[in-house]
């Protein structure tokens, strides 16, 4: 699914901001790619977080991991030292052990987009083996996607 086709009224995009550090930045001054695939992950968690989901009970208590096992990345203009971004992400398909999170970085300042990308991630247990995702999980992140949710977890963790 195209980066273009997420702008479909039904589908929840979660928000996070940060502000590029200098550390951040290469000789050239502008941002290293690689900050970008972080970005990435704080925009995830957050939306999780906003959706009320919690990443870290989900480790503890369910005994799951959310692993990235795909990453892309398009870079449409670079950030630079102390830009303030705006992460959006959305929830694209929930199938079985599978998630496919889609996100566009923005500059604050002028809301000119400076990178989009999609990771896909597979659910892991204690054991390192695929497994379903925890059905409220499933039943959240589903409702969020703009993919509809088909093999929701039934709580068989053996499939």
């Amino acid at each position: 699914m195209a980066m273009n086709e997420l702008q479909t009224s039904h589908q929840v995009t979660g928000e996070a901001r940060v502000r590029v550090r200098y550390a951040e930045t290469d000789q050239m001054g502008v941002v290293y790619h690689a900050n970008y695939l972080v970005w990435f992950e704080v925009g995830r968690v957050e939306l999780m977080r906003q959706r009320g989901l919690d990443y870290k009970k989900l480790e503890i208590e369910q005994g799951c991991w959310i692993a990235v096992v795909e990453a892309t990345a398009r870079y449409k203009s670079p950030a630079r030292y102390d830009d303030e971004l705006i992460i959006q992400t959305r929830v694209l398909s929930v199938r079985g052990p599978l998630i496919r999170f889609g996100y566009r970085i923005l500059r604050v300042q002028d809301n000119h987009l400076l990178c989009e990308g999609e990771t896909v991630h597979v659910v892991l247990g204690r054991d390192m083996k695929r497994r379903r995702i925890p059905k409220e999980y499933a039943e959240i992140l589903g409702a969020a996607a703009s993919d509809p949710v088909s093999d929701i977890s039934d709580g068989d963790n053996t499939r």
